[in-house]
């Protein structure tokens, strides 16, 4: 640099004075003043500043004087103005002309030549013609810059130049500076900008002319022009030198232009500048310059953490007005989609460098030592909620120590901020956050609150609220009010308090707690919606539960108690709005007359209804001619909104450099969907509350389909276009966003609706992108299941909720072809995009698809390619067939079958549960509809075999397979039919239920499949003697099936195991009838043994059996089957013979049920006989024979003496009276007179049964002819002094008659033997029954039983089922019962003293049933006791 001397100072001599050389001057200064070296420093520093100050170069060259020959011309030496320019020069030439010059000036040359460089530079940047404002050179400017910087580069390199000179000259004239000018000094090494910058002492200056250049800069940018790059590459260089000088070192920040533009920034944006203004572009483009990625290779890390973070917080503290009171009335207006885009995209580029904890802390570092712009701070929360994947936890875990914060030092601050937070966080709905009134419940309305640990705490809580009640907005009061802090007893004023000052508020707000909707969102936090609207909104929604439940909803039940006023004076009115009434009533009148039957609607009200009702149709063309204009129009604006939100995130979708936009963009299709459907769409203020539709008959409302429509087809056409560009896994998150944004605003049955009718009702209908889009959209609602509420469908209701990936599964049946191929597309696009979106991760994976959907896949695919049967030769390692799928001629059957070879779906396939089992393959199989069928006949015959044969028997268990046990395999084939012919599914397709197995429509071949493997298994060796006492498969299965319903005695239980037993008896029917007897073993004697069998008999057909006897089928089939298998043995006679007296004792049943249908039973059983043997039938088939020919020999004149046992005897003789219809049968009674006791007895049991069977079964016969039979018996049994109380004494451990007697009666036909004995009443004989010793006791025992009956409910199924009239002493078992008891109490005086000896015993059981009774016989027993006692006392 020149020396210090190198300026003109002031002179103070007078005019008249010779002026002086310049180092004279500097000569006398110095002769006259001696200084020491600090002195001279001094003096020198002081010189320097005041030239520095003063100098002017020009003035100082005008002063010299010489001939003009003398003065070489500097500028044209160095004047780029001319075509030739310099080139002519050379540096030495212009160094020295400026060395000669600055000699006959007496100034440095380093001065000289800046000054020198200064003026050319100036001159160029004032050639341009253009009119201001301008940053950008000319072509031509760039031309003459580049000579003169080149100059001054040779002029650098001799030490001829001064940069610090040269900057002052430049400051002198920065009105004509253009910035590219100074970057390209700054890129040429000739003075660089942090350099010019500082030698000016005026700071504000330099700071204002940077903003104004790079706002002019930013604009030439974002209009379209040759220069763009130039001015791109000016930004860039400008901004990295920013960052690096102000943000290289953590020890502050120079104010430079930066933070002025970002200021000047904010302030458009605050002004509300529209998108296509200057200014809004050029903070567009300085926003831009926020790209981590951008500067990544030049800045460090911690570098652009502190840039951003220094952004960040002059964003957070621009201009901070607004109060904390403000931001509590104003806030919902400052969500994410109404925040500026360009704001909203600011953040997002912050966010990309800051991770979500540091972002978090600096938000609270900022709030806690600074003033904020609470909207900037909002907004900020609301992006950071939006766009960060684990915002929930992260806001979550800022909110609780926030309000840990609070609680412990009682920080106002610290608790408002929570409230902010969570109040902005809940604004972008429930997708991304709960809901206020979730959070406000879960946060204070438990025991485990953080305000519950002391009374200061409450205090310190409501104090707050109560702070808050006069700028909170209605809708947070309503929650406070309807969901308030749980509060201990003794601090109850508290809340009472606080809740009569919100409410005064809301009644200040002429808002009315009372007068709120039944369904209304107290999770929205938009403005309250007027009475009359909600009104309608309830409506609606009542009748979307009506439909779907068929009952009238609890809520409007409530309502009509607890919230009269508001169900009178809105809802009542919003339902019965007049209207024309349909011709068949709809779901709107069902509910209206429900509501009328029920005494909810005032008689007055519903009359005038009808009134205008009757009166509505000759307005009716009117009506509907206005309404037809006016009410679309009121939807047009939000739909218009909604599609504009839609096309521009379409447009994003094919734009690489916007893929950062498109959550923004998501969130805008949020917000307008929210417009759309209103600020309460959905009813329901539970979040989680399931969804109910009915897949049979899906409706929508006509908005609510337009609405859905559109965003479905905005979703497939996404799709389409961003897989144009990139696979999924490289599309972003827009995807998931997009599906939260469907459900975020409960328009989640909206959109469940809707694809239950296009995959269930219009499946055929679809083209491939529609596929495709569905089944993208169903992954990624199965990536939501745990955010999402379950689903139930009906009618019929399932027991349980559907996850929404089960539901879809649901949609996609496979019982046709049409069906088949739908299924098969969309799985298969649902795995392939599963598999490219996911495939990082399995856990996804299983949640975004159902199980079910992968099995059927693989189900189609091994039904319909038989090349997908043989073993794979090898994986396909090449990429997912995604890409072929989007193409406009989808070949799907390619598709799959590339698919089917991918080794990702291989290893998806050995993950639990998604391999298709033999259960699997069987279930979806024996749905298959035959005559819809896409496989013939014969192709789905062989199909089932190699299935079964080939590819599920040899498979391991492990994996779902048999191991080989065509057993196991028969099994399960069993189980499955059995549970397929019970569930609703197969009564779709056939009306005839009586066919085999409930006629099911799609298990006629699966079940020939059954037989064709039992026939094989009867066929094979008898299976060795450690598998023997297993028995056989079939009853293992029948056993375990009914083991695991429910024992009960009440109707739902009885017609479940009813309803269970008749699809077992279905299936033994099926097959061959030697399945019911094992064949006999090689020892002798040879016995069949039907231990399975007579086990299924006694334990559960036995109790649903009638009148002793079970039906002709199952009764003919055993016999068939015993036949067949003793025919096999050395000796058919002895085997049968050993089969049947086995029967004798352990089955009884069955030789009864033989004898009442013997007339059909014996003809098949003589030739099936003879074919085998021409000996005559076994001797216990002829028993059953004579007891049939004695039982019809009672009633002809002529009667033979009774064969066998007497029991069976009986049992024939019981049947024939039955099929008798006669009157009376005191005659054929007296013609047993030489008969046994045991005959009358075994008889009397069976006529006992009988009554009891017509008691219970309206088909049976009468009640009155029953009764009559049984007093004939009973009279019978009385003449001849037979006791017949044994009949009412039966136990399992009594003699062998009580045994068989049990035997051959339903359970529950036993326990009602007291109804029966009490029935008798009337026809007992009193004086022969007191001779009994047990009399006392029976009729004690029956009493107490049937008093046990009555109190647990058993009786009611007589008298309901009973015909009425028919029971002529009893007409309800109270009247049974009250006569019984009279009897009681006038038979125990009379009772001899024997009759009390096991009475105590009974009443100690019994406990306190009848204290009248329990005191006569302990009156009675103790007067038996002690004689004395009972005497008359002698008075006189």
């Amino acid at each position: 640099m020149s020396a210090p001397g190198a300026r003109v100072a002031a002179s103070d001599q007078g005019p008249g004075v010779r002026r002086r050389a310049w180092a004279e001057l500097l000569e006398g200064r110095v002769e006259r003043q001696k200084l020491s070296p600090e002195g001279e420093q001094k003096v020198r520093e002081s010189a320097v500043r005041l030239l520095r100050s003063h100098l002017n170069l020009n003035d100082l060259i005008l002063e010299v004087e010489g001939p003009p020959c003398d003065q070489p011309c500097l500028r044209q030496l160095i004047d780029c103005d001319g075509p030739e320019a310099h080139t002519n020069l050379s540096s030495s030439l212009i160094g020295s002309a400026l060395r000669d010059q600055a000699t006959r000036l007496g100034v440095p040359v380093a001065v000289l030549s800046s000054q020198v460089v200064a003026s050319g530079l100036m001159r160029i940047c004032e050639a341009d013609t253009r009119p201001p404002p301008k940053v950008l050179l000319t072509p031509e400017q760039r031309k003459k810059l580049s000579s003169l910087l080149e100059i001054a580069q040779n002029l650098l390199a001799q030490n001829m130049f001064s940069r610090l000179y040269f900057c002052q000259e430049l400051w002198k004239a920065q009105n004509s500076l253009l910035l590219e000018a100074v970057w390209r000094l700054h890129v040429q090494n000739v003075v660089s900008i942090p350099e010019l910058l500082e030698s000016r002492a005026d700071t504000q200056a330099v700071v204002v002319w940077l903003c104004k250049d790079l706002g002019l800069l930013c604009e030439q940018i974002e209009v379209p022009c040759p220069h763009a790059e130039v001015a791109r590459a000016v930004l860039a260089d400008l901004v990295q030198m920013f960052v690096l000088r102000g943000f290289q070192k953590s020890d502050g920040v120079r104010g430079d232009g930066a933070p002025a533009q970002m200021a000047q920034t904010l302030e458009a944006m605050a002004a509300g500048l529209p998108e296509g203004s200057p200014a809004y572009k050029a903070g567009s483009c300085w926003f831009s310059v926020f790209s981590g990625p951008m500067y990544q290779s030049i800045l460090s890390a911690e570098t652009l953490k502190r840039w951003f973070c220094h952004t960040l917080t002059q964003i957070l503290t621009h201009k901070p007005v607004l109060k904390v009171s403000d931001a509590v009335q104003m806030q919902r207006e400052w969500s994410f989609a109404r925040t500026p885009a360009l704001l909203s995209g600011l953040y997002r580029r912050l966010f990309v460098i800051l991770s979500p904890e540091e972002l978090v802390g600096h938000l609270q570092d900022v709030l806690e030592t600074q003033e904020v712009n609470w909207r900037h701070v909002l907004s900020c929360v609301s992006t950071l909620v939006i766009c960060l994947p684990d915002a929930q936890q992260l806001v979550n875990g800022w909110v609780t120590r926030l309000l840990a914060r609070a609680f412990e030092s009682w920080d106002l601050d610290s608790m408002v901020l929570a409230f902010l937070v969570v109040r902005q966080a809940a604004l972008e709905g429930p997708a991304v956050f709960p809901s206020y009134a979730t959070w406000f419940q879960a946060t204070f309305g438990s025991t485990r609150g953080i305000h519950s640990c002391s009374k200061k705490a409450l205090v310190f809580l409501f104090k707050f609220l109560s702070d808050l009640v006069p700028f909170e907005v209605p809708r947070y009061l309503q929650v406070h009010i309807l969901h308030p802090p749980l509060v201990p007893g003794k601090y109850r004023t508290l809340l009472t308090d606080y809740v009569v000052l919100a409410k005064t508020r809301l009644a200040d707000l002429k808002i009315s707690i009372e007068n709120m909707g039944l369904y209304e969102d107290l999770s929205s936090a938009g403005d309250v919606t007027q009475p009359q609207s909600q009104a309608s909104q309830d409506v609606e929604k009542a009748l979307s539960v009506f439909e779907h439940t068929g009952k009238v909803p609890v809520a409007i039940l409530e309502a009509s108690i607890f919230r009269r006023s508001y169900y009178l004076s809105h809802f009542l009115p919003a339902l019965l709005t007049p209207r024309v009434l349909p011709r068949a009533p709809d779901s709107r009148e069902a509910l209206i007359e429900s509501l009328r039957r029920a005494d909810k609607i005032p008689p007055a009200l519903y009359s005038a209804y009808r009134q205008a009702c009757s009166t509505a149709g000759q307005k009716q063309p009117e009506d509907a001619a206005q309404g037809g204009e006016v009410e679309p129009s009121c939807a047009e604006e939000p739909l218009d909104l909604l599609m504009a939100a839609l096309q521009e995130l379409r447009a994003s979708m094919t734009d690489p450099t916007q893929h950062d936009e498109l959550s923004a963009q998501v969130a805008m299709v949020s917000e307008r969907l929210h417009s759309v459907l209103g600020l309460s769409e959905d009813v329901s203020s539970d979040e989680a509350a399931p969804v109910q539709l009915s897949v049979q008959a899906p409706k929508l409302q006509p908005l609510e389909q337009r609405v859905v429509d559109l965003l479905l087809t905005s979703f497939c056409q996404n799709l389409m276009a961003a897989s144009s560009v990139a696979p999924p896994d490289r599309q972003g998150p827009w995807a998931t966003h997009f599906v939260r944004a469907l459900c975020g605003h409960r328009f989640l049955p909206a959109v469940l609706t809707r694809l239950c009718q296009l995959l269930h009702h219009q499946g055929p209908s679809l083209s491939a992108s529609h596929v495709l889009g569905l089944a993208a959209l169903a992954v990624h609602l199965g990536e939501s299941r745990s955010e999402l509420p379950k689903v139930h469908v009906g009618p019929p209701a399932p027991a349980r909720g559907l996850p929404i990936p089960e539901f879809i599964d649901s949609l996609l049946p496979c019982t046709a072809q049409q069906a088949s191929a739908l299924c098969l597309k969309f799985s298969t696009a649902a795995i392939s995009y599963s598999l490219c979106k996911f495939s990082q991760s399995h856990e996804l994976l299983h949640s975004c698809l159902s199980p079910g959907l992968i099995k059927k896949f693989q189900f189609l695919m091994f039904r319909w390619f038989p090349e997908a049967r043989d073993p794979p030769s090898q994986e396909d390692p090449a990429s997912l067939p995604w890409r072929p799928l989007c193409l406009p001629s989808v070949d799907w059957r390619r598709a799959a079958l590339c698919l089917w070879k991918q080794r990702a779906l291989k290893e998806l396939l050995k993950q639990e549960g998604l391999q298709l089992t033999y259960r699997d393959w069987l279930q979806l199989e024996i749905e298959i509809q035959p005559e819809v069928d896409s496989l013939s006949d014969t192709e789905r015959q062989d199909f089932q075999q190699w299935a079964i044969h080939q590819h599920f028997l040899p498979m391991p268990s492990a994996t779902g397979g048999c191991d080989g046990d065509l057993e196991a395999a028969c099994t399960t084939l069993v189980d499955v039919l059995m549970d397929f012919c019970q569930s609703s599914r197969s009564h779709h397709h056939s009306e005839n239920s009586d066919l085999v197995l409930s006629g099911c429509k799609g298990n006629r071949d699966i079940f020939s499949r059954l037989q064709e493997m039992a026939a094989d298994l009867e066929q094979g060796p008898a299976p060795l003697g450690h598998a023997a006492p297993h028995g056989h498969f079939l009853f293992g299965v029948f056993r375990r099936r009914l083991q695991a319903l429910t024992h009960g005695w009440d109707m739902a239980s009885r017609l479940q195991r009813q309803r269970e037993l008749l699809t077992c008896k279905r299936t033994l029917l099926g097959l061959p009838p030697s399945m019911l007897v094992s064949s006999p073993r090689a020892e002798q004697p040879a016995a069949p043994s039907c231990t399975d069998f007579f086990h299924l008999v006694n334990s559960e057909l036995r109790n649903f059996s009638h009148d002793g006897a079970l039906t002709h089928d199952i009764t003919a089939h055993f016999f068939r089957g015993l036949l067949n298998t003793c025919a096999r043995s050395r000796d058919p006679s002895l085997a049968a013979d050993l089969a049947l007296t086995a029967c004798q004792t352990q089955c009884p049943l069955l030789l009864t049920s033989a004898l009442l249908w013997w007339s059909s039973l014996e003809p098949e059983l003589h030739c099936r006989w003879r074919r085998w043997s021409q000996s005559p039938l076994p001797a216990e088939l002829r028993k059953l024979q004579e007891a049939h020919l004695f039982a019809e020999s009672v009633l002809p004149p002529h009667t033979s003496p009774a064969p066998g046992p007497s029991w069976l005897c009986a049992a024939a003789l019981h049947f024939a009276i039955q099929r008798a219809r006669k009157e009376s049968f005191r005659q054929e009674l007296g013609k047993l007179d030489g008969q046994g006791e045991e005959l009358f007895v075994s008889l009397f049991f069976f006529s006992l049964m009988g009554l009891l069977s017509s008691y219970l079964t309206p088909q049976a016969i009468g009640s009155l002819r029953a009764l009559d039979i049984c007093a004939d018996i009973l009279g019978c049994l009385q003449r001849r002094r037979i006791s017949w109380l044994l009949v009412f004494q039966l136990t399992e451990a009594d003699v062998p008659l009580g045994r068989t007697l049990l035997g051959l009666a339903p359970d529950h036909q036993v326990r009602l033997l007291p109804v029966a004995f009490y029935s008798l009443l009337p026809y007992f004989d009193e004086d022969a029954l007191l001779t009994e010793d047990a009399f006392l006791h029976v009729a004690l025992n029956m009493y107490l039983k049937l008093v046990g009956l009555f109190v647990a409910g058993e009786t009611g199924a007589i008298w309901t089922v009973a015909h009425d009239g028919e029971l002529p002493t009893q007409g309800d078992p109270v009247s049974l019962i009250t006569n019984a008891r009279l009897f009681l109490l006038q038979l125990i005086p009379r009772c001899p003293e024997r009759s009390f000896l096991h009475v105590a015993e009974l009443l100690a059981e019994s406990g306190d049933c009848d204290p009248e009774v329990s005191a006569a016989l302990l009156s009675r027993r103790q007067a038996v006791l002690d004689p004395d006692l009972s005497q008359e006392p002698q008075l006189f």
